[in-house]
């Protein structure tokens, strides 16, 4: 068996009876993802994020090796905390995730060039009108064949708040009440607008899509009026399958309620258990079942022959990190100015109690390091080679250990696998480790369908399944009119809205 072989979903006889792992490669469209500086390293070429070259390579090398999807990071502002306010240039040398590009139109040229492989792209729904967005995905799905999934989040950065005309960010459990509201929105106009058998394209009567076919929705809500109908034909999926990235009480509700597969973090397997557990209560408690969402966490691996020469490799990443970018990265991701503070700090005393926390968990989980102070260089090395991601580094045997430790004590169902250097990463990844998987019939060797839909991939049907709340808004063939405006329609009419001239008379 080959590193490019692809295996069935089931388990190998080596492998009887284990889970196998998602595997998604975690990227961004910029030069520096979660490894600021490295973009100037001699194997890496991420400088050439801008062309279509770059990017229709890295989806062939993982759609051939079996990675499950290219999970792609997105955000709407640049990390202007540190040394700030609203300075952007401790980013700038580094390429920290500045500058970024637009990840949505990358998707249906690598899809072209691809079977199998998976496009989850990050989205905001706080700065963008549900009609259009719906639209967007709705394109990119029909060009993908059903393979686009949308990582739906809320933003979080006041810089996107700034240039999208506000003064300050929308509170962060309105957002999610929005949230809400945009995703029914969404489901009228992709489930709802068009009937199952609306669109016959007829070539012989010259009838594309039959006059009863389409309604408009009506939908009007606290922050939404939306008249519709979609102005797209359904896709493949009609709604994208839907990945959120999100570890708030309301991010989880959100989650729980929408989502079908969902990004997690977390510095041990023992902490994302409890990150786990409590997603799946979520989804139960909303009548969904607790395996129809996937739970995924984020790792960064740098992999080599042995230990000794992994290590030695991530000791010459290091070299090229550049300190300034990932303090900037810090700051975006905490809201704290670590420029306020001495270069000596040990800040696991800090007055900070949360920067005291996320210390307190890297001390505890690199090694050698619990007794040392963590100064401003030390956290800048953690956050250098995969950002606030946990790190295993070693041999094909220590990394594959190390992940199936994660997935049996943590309960999650796969991993994004973040790049220190791109091309490289993925490629040591598909050298060394996907083997190891393979023998241990932990990650598949061959596509059991090829050419399916992203939400066949994991719950083998295209449309979303019948307990997510999105389902309710479906059209079957033959109604004569959406079954959800139906019901509004009946509870409208047994609960008339007063007139003035029904209003009884004040005293």
């Amino acid at each position: 068996m080959t590193d490019n072989q692809l295996a069935t979903n089931g388990t190998s006889p080596a492998g009887a009876g284990k889970k196998q792992m998602i595997l998604n490669a975690f990227v961004m469209n910029t030069p520096g993802h979660l490894a600021p500086g490295l973009w100037h390293h001699p194997r890496n070429k991420t400088d050439q994020y801008k062309k279509l070259s770059f990017w229709i390579e890295l989806a062939q090398l993982l759609d051939r090796a079996g990675f499950h999807c290219m999970f792609i990071a997105d955000t709407l502002g640049p990390y202007d905390v540190y040394k700030g306010p609203a300075n952007v240039v401790p980013a700038l040398a580094s390429g920290a995730q500045f500058p970024v590009n637009d990840p949505l139109f990358l998707v249906p040229s690598m899809a072209a060039a691809t079977k199998n492989l998976i496009f989850g792209v990050t989205a905001s729904l706080t700065y963008d009108k549900p009609y259009a967005l719906a639209r967007r995905f709705s394109t990119v799905d029909h060009l993908s064949n059903g393979r686009v999934a949308w990582n739906i989040v809320t933003s979080y950065l006041d810089s996107a708040a700034r240039n999208h005309g506000l003064k300050e960010q929308i509170p962060h459990d309105e957002r999610y009440a929005i949230a809400h509201e945009y995703m029914e929105v969404l489901y009228k106009l992709w489930e709802g607008s068009f009937r199952d058998d609306a669109v016959v394209a007829d070539r012989e009567r010259g009838v594309y899509i039959v006059p009863d076919g389409v309604s408009q929705i009506h939908h009007k809500g606290k922050y939404f009026e939306v008249p519709g109908p979609h102005f797209c034909e359904p896709s493949p999926q009609r709604t994208p399958f839907l990945f959120q990235a999100g570890v708030s009480k309301a991010g989880n509700d959100f989650g729980g309620k929408h989502a079908e597969a969902i990004f997690v973090g977390g510095q041990t397997p023992e902490i994302v258990r409890g990150t786990v557990d409590n997603i799946r209560n979520v989804v139960k408690n909303e009548g969904r079942d607790p395996n129809h969402v996937k739970i995924i966490v984020g790792i960064g691996i740098i992999v080599a022959a042995t230990d000794e020469e992994a290590r030695a490799k991530r000791d010459e990443y290091i070299k090229y990190a550049d300190y300034e970018g990932c303090l900037a990265l810090f700051g975006g991701w905490t809201g704290i100015d670590l420029s306020a503070y001495g270069d000596d700090d040990d800040f696991r005393l800090s007055d900070s109690p949360r920067v005291r926390a996320i210390v307190k968990q890297w001390a505890e989980t690199v090694p050698g390091t619990d007794n040392l102070p963590w100064t401003k260089r030390r956290i800048a090395e953690y956050l250098a080679l995969g950002g606030m991601q946990a790190k295993i580094v070693g041999s094909p045997q220590t990394v594959a250990d190390e992940l199936e430790r994660w997935m049996d004590i943590s309960g999650v169902d796969g991993f994004n696998l973040a790049h220190q250097v791109n091309p490289g990463s993925f490629e040591d990844i598909i050298e060394y480790v996907l083997p190891e998987l393979r023998r241990r019939g932990r990650f598949r060797a061959t596509v059991e369908r090829e050419g399916v839909t992203a939400r066949e991939v994991f719950y083998g049907q295209a449309r979303l399944l019948d307990d997510h709340p999105g389902s309710k808004y479906k059209w079957p063939a033959g109604e004569p009119k959406p079954p959800f405006l139906a019901a509004q329609e009946k509870e409208e009419s047994n609960n008339p809205t007063e007139t003035e001239e029904t209003k009884p008379e004040s005293s």
